[in-house]
C-alpha cells in the first residue's frame, strides 16, 4: 500500500518522522483525513489529536496544541507549539488542570480573559481525549 512521509515538529523537538498510510487531524474548518496523493494544502489546526496509521497498520495518537498542517506531494508536515505523544500524557495532571480551568471559569476570575480560560479548558479536554484514545489503542493491542 502507498504511504506518505509525515513529520511532526513542536517548538522544542521533532516528535515524529516516518512513513504512514494515513493521518487525521482537526483543521479550523473541520476534520481532515490525509492519504497518499492528497491535494497540496496549508491549513491551521485546532488543539486536538493527530491520529496516524503506520505502515504496519498500528495506530498512534499525538496531542497538538494547535499549529499548521502542510500537505506537499511527498511529505506532510505538522508544525505545533506543543506536541505530545499520547503515551507520554499523564491523566492525573490533565484531570487536575481541567479541574482548575473549570473552577476558574465558574469563579469568573476578574483579571482573566474568559476566552483564554475557555481555550485552556479546550486544550485540557483535547489532551484527555488523546490520552483516552491512546489507552484504548494500547488495550486493543493486548
Amino acid at each position: 500500500m502507498a504511504t506518505l512521509k509525515l513529520v511532526i515538529v513542536s517548538a522544542e523537538q521533532k516528535i515524529f518522522s516516518g512513513e504512514v498510510k494515513q493521518l487525521q487531524a482537526t483543521g479550523v474548518e473541520g476534520e481532515l483525513g490525509i492519504l497518499p496523493g492528497h491535494t497540496p494544502l496549508l491549513t491551521a489546526i485546532k488543539p486536538g489529536i493527530v491520529k496516524l496509521t503506520l505502515e504496519d497498520g498500528t495506530e498512534e495518537v499525538i496531542y497538538v496544541s494547535g499549529g499548521f498542517l502542510e500537505v506537499q506531494p511527498t511529505v506532510v508536515t505538522v508544525l505545533a507549539d506543543v506536541a505530545i505523544r499520547g503515551t507520554e500524557l499523564d491523566s492525573n495532571r490533565i484531570l487536575e488542570a481541567k479541574r482548575r480551568a473549570e473552577e476558574n471559569i465558574v469563579a469568573h476570575v476578574a483579571d482573566a480573559d474568559h476566552e483564554l480560560l475557555v481555550a485552556k479548558l479546550s486544550k485540557e479536554l483535547a489532551k484527555l481525549r488523546a490520552y483516552e484514545l491512546t489507552e484504548k489503542l494500547v488495550k486493543n493491542k493486548r
